[in-house]
């Protein structure tokens, strides 16, 4: 049994593998520039020598090739801060993307060492210095300060996708340590303090895994420096109340009882109004890409419905919300809520446990939900329900897909539980290290299941990040993942708008499942592109259509590390000018294929290199569990073969999409003057639907 474990995962694995030139981006220096300024930029990644072009996801921000890997990028007055996605275009496509962020009101600096690095570079308070590690030398930066003044230094780098793992230490200039700390935002730093008197003061980051060339933002600041809101949720449409907490928010700021960093966090009171239309094809907007809610980027906000104010996520709802009232510690006396209930919370200080109780007004399933991860709660929550004579009910904890890239299992509570009408229950909502503090928020959410889905995609590559990129003739796939919530397990069929000439898309529809592949095929006169495409999904909840925006994803590390996936603002897709070895198309598009039987399906090869006569494997590309295929092969020289479809007895009626695929040995150089070897080339066929008809009763 292990030894068919095995084969299975290393086909899998050859499958995965993609060995034609795909160009990848590592790395850019520096990780930002201000508004209304321009800043030479070089590049690094593997297949990128010819590159010319650098594109961003804002119009605003524009870039000039330069020489070989160096570009001149211009940003416009007008581009609001936050983090943006850069990608190289190159002869063979386009890469994965990597962020950018745009800088206001501060002055951005460039690491130079002086003479002395132990003295310290000279910058000024509200500045950014852009740098890159120095394999375990310390860099040192020197500023002034004055008596009271309130200082914030912080580094940027996971949260630029960049793999430095920081630690900052502040100093006097005596060098007595007066801050110090390595994990604040993910694996990023922050230290901060109140001058004890005027003077000039030290910032020391250093790697902590000593490595060089990993670049970082370092910012030096006493303007505002929002640290989180509460509540955390916000109903779509209304007018909500906000506490804003930070540092340095101005005049009309009042110490709080919070700390953080053994300094009091400031308030505010602010207003925001939910935009009410998120909650109708779901969706999460950000201006800073979410990529520090963990120590590793994550999918966390793959289900989110929700936007970010001022940098910190909320939660839209579609009902009121109420917050937690403390103190509500002691099981005997819960704080009493109605259902629906969404309920902002917090867990107020070290081993602090929330009870909540509630009378259930019918019988049946009941959804729960703590968003925490999500929302960059900072805390791992877990749920315990308790009838009315302290029996356990349930507990909940951890949910989400976690596959290949793509990361989406997270530490928050989301499921359900079978109640009784007319009963009380209690619930216990409680961080599972027992932390507290100001930055440990959760929303709860209590409510009769409403089924709905959260589409997400993510461009299947391994064992590094890579772009969605089609050559002439052929075809690509992306992953698709789908948390079903409230019982949904209907089918769900993605299309695609904005697609270019010669470029199509087949509706890809996931029956019931959380898993399937969506491909993508270029005529073989297709023109060259590269440019956003929208993917949405739709489906049936009774009779009631529901639409989704597919949130795209990206892979963030050459690694095996399946916690390596963020969002992206859009699906960019490129046809490059090079043609596919072949193409595989089936004979059908669609067949009909009754529960518990089989069908002969005809794969037909057209073989775009008059060189290329190898054989070609045919395997099932992720195919959904009720269907099963054989492993077949289209001959040395052949152009077409057949495939067995084989579906269970126990599949549920309805339209599958599947795709198969075919991987050959190929003659192939990346240099036309070098001789050409055999390379393992994996291509995903067109679609098929398959529409699985029920078995006749007995």
């Amino acid at each position: 049994m292990r030894l068919l474990s095995l084969l299975a995962l290393l086909a899998f694995a050859t499958v995965a593998r993609a060995d034609l030139p795909s160009p990848r981006f590592d790395r850019i220096t520096p990780l930002g520039a201000a508004v209304g300024s321009s800043v030479e930029v070089e590049v690094a990644g593997g297949d990128i020598e010819d590159a010319t072009k650098l594109i961003f996801d804002h119009p605003g921000i524009t870039a000039t090739h330069v020489k070989d890997r160096k570009f001149k990028v211009a940003l416009a007055a007008d581009v609001p801060a936050g983090t943006y996605d850069a990608r190289i275009v190159a002869k063979q496509g386009v890469t994965n993307p990597r962020l950018f962020a745009v800088s206001k009101g501060l002055t951005e600096v460039i690491d130079t060492p002086p003479k002395e690095p132990a003295l310290g570079q000279v910058v000024s308070v509200n500045c950014v210095v852009n740098g890159s590690s120095k394999q375990g030398i310390e860099s040192v930066f020197r500023f002034t300060a004055k008596k009271g003044q309130r200082i914030v230094a912080e580094c940027f780098a996971q949260r630029l996708d960049s793999q430095l793992d920081a630690n900052l230490t502040l100093t006097d200039s005596e060098g007595k340590q007066l801050a110090s700390n390595g994990d604040y935002a993910g694996k990023d730093p922050l230290v901060e303090f109140v001058a004890p008197k005027d003077g000039e003061y030290l910032v020391i980051m250093n790697d902590l895994s000593f490595r060089g060339g990993h670049p970082y933002r370092l910012l030096i600041t006493d303007q505002p420096h929002v640290e989180n809101v509460f509540p955390r949720v916000v109903q779509a449409a209304k007018k909500a109340e906000l506490t804003v907490y930070g540092r340095n928010l101005g005049s009309g700021a009042r110490p709080s009882l919070w700390t953080v960093t053994d300094v009091p966090l400031d308030s505010i009171t602010e207003t925001v109004i939910a935009p009410d239309d998120l909650l109708k094809r779901g969706g999460y907007r950000f201006t800073d890409h979410p990529t520090g809610h963990s120590v590793l980027p994550t999918a966390a906000t793959a289900t989110l419905n929700g936007f970010q104010y001022r940098g910190v996520p909320l939660l839209v709802s579609d009902t009121p919300v109420s917050l937690e009232q403390e103190p509500n510690d002691d099981p005997l006396k819960p704080q009493k809520i109605e259902l629906p209930a969404v309920v902002s919370g917090r867990f107020d200080k070290e081993r602090d446990a929330d009870w909540y109780e509630f009378e259930v007004p019918e019988n049946g399933a009941y959804s729960f939900d703590v968003y925490c991860e999500r929302i960059a709660g900072r805390a791992d929550p877990y749920l315990v329900v308790l009838d009315e004579k302290d029996g356990r009910v349930g507990e909940l904890d951890d949910f989400g897909i976690r596959a290949n890239a793509f990361d989406g299992l997270i530490r928050d509570v989301s499921g359900s539980i079978n109640l009784s009408a007319k009963k009380r229950y209690r619930v216990l909502v409680q961080d599972r290290y027992r932390r507290g503090g100001a930055r440990y928020q959760y929303v709860l959410s209590i409510r009769k299941p409403v089924p709905d889905f959260f589409p997400a995609v993510i461009h299947h590559q391994n064992p590094g990040p890579g772009g969605t990129t089609l050559r002439k003739g052929g075809s690509v796939y992306m992953d698709v993942l789908i948390h079903n919530t409230g019982g949904f397990n209907g089918a769900v069929t993605i299309t695609a708008e904005g697609l270019p000439k010669g470029l199509h898309m087949t509706p890809a529809i996931i029956n019931n499942d959380t898993r399937g592949v969506l491909v993508m095929t270029a005529d073989k006169d297709a023109p060259e592109f590269v440019g956003p495409i929208k993917l949405t999904a739709t489906a049936k909840r009774g009779d009631e259509t529901i639409t989704r925006d597919v949130r795209p994803y990206t892979r963030v590390w050459n690694s095996t590390d399946l916690n390596s996936s963020r969002p992206t603002r859009e699906v960019i897709v490129a046809v490059s000018g090079e043609s596919m070895p072949f193409s595989l198309t089936p004979a059908v598009e669609k067949i009909e294929i009754e529960a518990g039987k089989k069908s002969d399906v005809v794969i037909k090869c057209e073989r775009l290199w008059p060189e290329f006569k190898g054989a070609i494997t045919l395997i099932p590309l992720s195919f959904p569990n009720p269907i099963k295929m054989n492993t077949a092969s289209i001959g040395e020289g052949k152009t077409e073969a057949t495939v067995t479809l084989d579906v269970q007895a126990n599949a549920r009626p309805g339209e599958y999409t599947i795709a198969i695929t075919g991987q050959g040995q190929v003659p192939f150089a990346k240099d036309a003057k070098t001789t050409k070897a055999n390379t393992l080339v994996p291509l995903p066929s067109r679609p098929i639907t398959i529409v699985v008809l029920p078995a006749p009763k007995k």
